[in-house]
């Protein structure tokens, strides 16, 4: 059954909101954090459905060379690597070229770090709620390496919330996560970017943009 696709990412993020505020008791000291970019603008309205804080997770993938859309593993803020198994069993890469790829890849996720969230203090999720928003799954390695990274950092609870995701990627998160919210998991699947009528690159100006409102409706709040 055809599903129809979301308007953009922001519409997203406003029908995901009220399904993640569903799992989240009102006592608990709760964060979301957007991975960026795409998670950013569906991040925000899950924050104002929330009444909770904005702020940024950093993770980056790393594709196949030659293939960078398929990723054969990922990155996190705190050293954490994840390998996609699955994806180096059917093309195997060398270990100098994952080594290769995964310092470009530090490099960006500094900078980015620096970028978004400049002064502020490192992030403290320990004993948290943390709603870990992106914009879609496909073979989740980015998403695995946020919650492993958070697990690390001493996060209570995390709860993974997208708008779309491969129905055998967010059955897998089940057992990842203590919880997860997938408004839709479509099939076939294919890509992220079918199920949004306008999945333009969210920008870096756009993050800030965003970042700054979810700070001035944290203190509204």
């Amino acid at each position: 059954m055809w599903e129809e696709p979301f308007r953009d990412r922001f519409e997203a993020g406003q029908l995901l909101g009220p399904a993640v505020a569903e799992r989240v008791h009102e006592r608990e000291r709760v964060i979301v954090l957007a991975l960026p970019r795409g998670g950013v603008p569906v991040g925000i309205e899950v924050a104002r459905a929330l009444g909770a804080p904005l702020d940024v997770f950093i993770v980056r993938k790393l594709g196949v060379p030659g293939h960078e859309e398929l990723a054969m593993g990922a990155i996190a803020s705190g050293g954490v690597r994840v390998l996609n198994d699955d994806v180096l069993r059917h093309i195997p890469v060398p270990q100098a070229t994952i080594e290769k790829v995964a310092a470009r890849e530090q490099t960006e996720l500094v900078r980015r770090e620096a970028s978004y969230r400049g002064s502020k203090p490192p992030l403290d999720v320990c004993g948290k709620t943390v709603v870990v928003v992106d914009d879609g799954l496909a073979t989740g390695s980015t998403m695995r390496a946020a919650v492993h990274a958070l697990r690390a950092m001493g996060a209570g609870s995390i709860i993974v919330a997208v708008p779309v995701a491969a129905r055998e990627v967010c059955a897998e998160f089940r057992a990842e996560a203590d919880d997860i919210v997938c408004l839709r998991t479509p099939e076939p699947f294919q890509a992220v970017g079918l199920w949004y009528e306008d999945f333009t690159q969210t920008t870096d100006e756009e993050v800030h943009e965003l970042l700054a409102a979810g700070a001035i409706d944290a203190c509204k709040g």
